[in-house]
């Protein structure tokens, strides 16, 4: 739209230039005719005609000068009104990019304090079975170990079988269980359903 503004600004100035070569050259004429410089009848004829044929011109110029002026004006408005919408979608996408900058942050200072949480309580399991979780983790996309929780696995959501049940109930609670279906580590609480 500021394309087309400045477009029809060109053509506006052209236009009213072509209508100031008309008037001046009108003017001149009616000078020529008005002095009595001219004595020829034939001449001043073709004078008369031709002022009266350049005010038509500048007639149909003035009203070209018009329509360029209103197509120049309505593309102004439109060039101010999509100004004006594009303001305000920078102003969302600042205010989207302050809060998405805001959040990333949040969540870096999560992960940190995880990953200091995470390497102490790393510290004080068997390095075996922080392998066996490690291998698992990478494997389950993730994931090495699942809660058992009303005798099913939240890691693949099975419940287990009734042989798995037994098999759980039998271990002794240091003993290193694993889901049969997904192969996680199986964590037991009070809500095990055991």
């Amino acid at each position: 739209m500021q394309t087309e503004e400045s477009d029809t600004a060109r053509e506006q100035t052209k236009a009213e230039q072509d209508v100031d070569q008309v008037r001046q050259r009108a003017v001149r004429d009616q000078q020529r005719l008005d002095s009595g410089a001219v004595s020829s009848p034939k001449d001043l004829e073709n004078l008369q005609r031709e002022i009266v044929s350049l005010a038509k011109r500048q007639g149909d110029l003035e009203d070209i000068v018009l329509e360029v002026m209103e197509r120049r004006e309505s593309a102004q408005e439109r060039a101010a009104e999509l100004t004006e919408r594009v303001s305000s979608v920078e102003a969302k996408t600042a205010d989207a990019t302050s809060r998405r900058d805001a959040a990333a942050t949040e969540l870096d200072a999560d992960i940190a304090t995880a990953t200091k949480e995470r390497s102490v309580v790393a510290a004080s399991v068997p390095a075996d079975l922080l392998k066996l979780y490690e291998k698992l983790r990478t494997q389950q996309g993730g994931v090495g170990a699942a809660r058992l929780y009303q005798r099913r696995c939240e890691g693949c959501r099975l419940e287990l079988n009734i042989t798995e049940v037994n098999e759980v109930k039998a271990a002794s609670p240091d003993t290193v269980l694993r889901c049969e279906n997904c192969h996680r580590i199986l964590i037991r609480t009070a809500d095990s359903g055991i």
